[in-house]
């Protein structure tokens, strides 16, 4: 397992990042137990989630209901989760949502990631990882 899986596994680490190319992290990720999901926020944003994690038909398409379907993935049997978004949002309140379910799935011991692509690093995030 190399460095970058591990850290995906760790549910201590969990939380929100960016990466400014999805390629290592593609490839730490195939083959592995976790769910993976890509968020096109080109598309609005709550039926860019809807879509990518397959949200049950009661997801209410707001904020509150953001954060109740992405601290259940009941439906999304894995050991835990990634969520790539890709696009233009840069909303804090997506951020915040995505910062909470991180923190919600780390208590109960199994990782959550929301990496945003962001190659120009515009975002105040922490990177996953330091490219080689």
């Amino acid at each position: 397992m190399g460095k970058l899986l591990e850290r995906l596994m760790d549910p201590a680490r969990s939380g929100v990042y960016r990466v400014t190319r999805t390629d290592e992290l593609r490839d730490a990720l195939r083959g592995g137990s976790l769910a993976v999901a890509t968020v096109d926020l080109q598309q609005p944003v709550f039926e860019a989630f809807a879509r990518a994690l397959a949200f049950p038909d009661w997801f209410g398409r707001n904020w509150d209901a953001l954060e109740d379907c992405l601290t259940d993935l009941s439906w999304r049997q894995a050991a835990g989760h990634v969520v790539i978004l890709e696009g233009n949002e840069d909303s804090g309140i997506l951020a915040d949502v995505l910062r909470s379910a991180a923190q919600f799935w780390a208590a109960r011991g199994k990782p959550f990631f929301a990496v945003f692509v962001d190659p120009e690093k515009r975002l105040k995030l922490e990177d996953l990882f330091r490219a080689a």
